[in-house]
């Protein structure tokens, strides 16, 4: 039986706590929602943010809602160059040990002492779909995307949980290395 997947290319973005909401768009700002993302309750919002590195800046940084506990800077490998950073390749929420940068909005800046980070590659699933797969959380699969470059992704990180939409996520400088459309079918490969 063939697993297939979908895979979703992801841009830079940030995830702001509510004080940081606060300071970079003004006292009790509601983020606002411009488009639901496949993940359940996640949204790209209509603001942005500059983000500065050591050695250069990104501006029109999209900030993805809702408010969280921490806030975090996910760039690709080319866009922490850019900024003068050596980032980690972590699962989103693990910011420990990575750098800073500072953010900047309309209405203030923000210096966070860590946070920025590039995702690794990963797959996220409902505990159903773990289950039907014969895959857990935390678990490396491989992923093979057929097209014009066919390639197959090794050591992509399963993320199951009950709120979990089934999607492959890789930034789009890999997505565009491996010649990837947006929302492409592709086999999930647990042998």
């Amino acid at each position: 039986m063939k697993k297939h997947i979908r895979i979703a290319m992801s841009d830079i973005h940030v995830h702001l706590t509510k004080e940081h909401v606060d300071v970079l768009f003004g006292k009790w700002h509601d983020l606002k929602n411009i488009r639901d993302l496949t993940i359940p309750g996640q949204f790209a919002c209509e603001e942005t943010v500059t983000v500065h590195g050591p050695e250069g800046n990104l501006s029109g940084v999209v900030v993805v809602g809702p408010e969280r506990k921490q806030t975090q800077v996910e760039v690709s490998l080319s866009d922490a160059a850019r900024l003068g950073l050596d980032v980690p390749l972590r699962y989103s929420g693990d910011i420990s040990g990575s750098p800073g940068a500072v953010l900047e909005g309309p209405a203030g800046k923000v210096e966070i002492k860590k946070g920025v980070i590039a995702a690794l590659r990963h797959v996220h699933m409902h505990t159903s779909d773990a289950k039907r797969f014969e895959v857990a959380d935390g678990d490396y699969v491989r992923v093979r995307v057929d097209g014009r470059r066919a390639v197959v992704f090794e050591n992509v990180l399963v993320r199951a949980d009950e709120q979990g939409a089934l999607e492959m996520h890789v930034d789009v400088e890999e997505g565009n290395a491996a010649g990837i459309e947006n929302y492409q079918r592709a086999e999930l490969l647990t042998e």
